[in-house]
């Protein structure tokens, strides 16, 4: 996606059915979050989203870099009212209020509005050479795209405080290990692992999927009682949908054809 005249700075791909790519390319400046990216991501998710066909997003950038932050040109003389007038809180919450799952597959830098582009995401796979961090304050600003927030419902107020008040970049495993990255495998495994949950996920049924996510945003803003009428309500409404039926019923039906254990564990025949 890009306007006239320009390099594109965002690639939509379709390597399956019900599956998108959006694929970050700004390599020259490790993936950097411009005002023109920030649109273009934007825009690609309200399109995507509105596509009813469409089961699961991964969202990356390259093997240097999922998004090394924001792009400091476009910030170092800014003034408040130009920061302002960008209004950049819509471009962010297109992002988180896409209704399809959205898998964040990081190799590289994911740093300042790097990570929190992915914390927008559902599902964040990193490779074993990915960082992670939110070094705002060593640049004196603060986190301006949902740090202060989304991280400290991820990995709760100690570890979220230790990475914002002093700036510090951890690795993947460490980010694994506090519960910011969903999967840590290696480098070259990362789309690879990304695109198998996102088959999981397409596999799976869309309504049920989409409702799920949507509760499990929810819990992070509602009491634990309205939480769970929400969930109550969801889960009847499920069975008025012809995927519950035909699943359940495909599901018996295999467990019909599995062969029976005989007494001493072996499979026996069917009479």
């Amino acid at each position: 996606m890009t306007t006239d005249g320009e390099p594109p700075l965002l690639r939509i791909e379709r390597p399956e059915d019900g599956i998108a790519v959006l694929r970050i390319d700004r390599p020259e400046v490790r993936n950097a979050l411009n005002l023109a990216l920030r649109r273009a991501l934007a825009a690609a998710f309200r399109e995507l989203g509105a596509d009813s066909a469409l089961r699961a997003i991964v969202l990356t950038g390259d093997e240097r870099a999922f998004c090394a932050g924001a792009d400091l040109a476009e910030y170092v003389d800014a003034s408040p009212i130009d920061i302002l007038a960008r209004d950049m809180g819509p471009l962010w919450d297109a992002i988180a209020d896409c209704p399809v799952p959205v898998i964040a597959a990081v190799n590289g830098f994911a740093i300042g509005g790097g990570c929190e582009l992915a914390m927008l995401a559902d599902i964040i796979v990193a490779g074993r050479s990915a960082k992670f961090g939110q070094p705002e304050v060593q640049i004196g600003i603060t986190p301006g795209g949902g740090a202060t927030q989304r991280l400290t419902r991820a990995v709760g107020k100690f570890a979220a405080m230790r990475l914002m008040l002093t700036g510090e970049i951890i690795d993947a495993a460490e980010a694994h290990a506090i519960g910011l990255v969903s999967r840590l495998v290696d480098d070259d495994a990362v789309m690879p692992e990304a695109l198998r949950l996102a088959r999981l996920i397409a596999q799976a049924a869309p309504l049920a999927v989409r409702k799920t996510k949507e509760l499990v945003l929810e819990s992070m803003t509602v009491p634990l009682a309205a939480g769970l009428r929400a969930e109550r309500a969801a889960f009847q409404l499920m069975f008025a949908t012809r995927d519950k039926s035909e699943r359940m019923r495909a599901f018996l039906e295999r467990r019909k054809s599995r062969p029976r254990a005989d007494a001493d564990g072996e499979p026996g025949r069917r009479s």
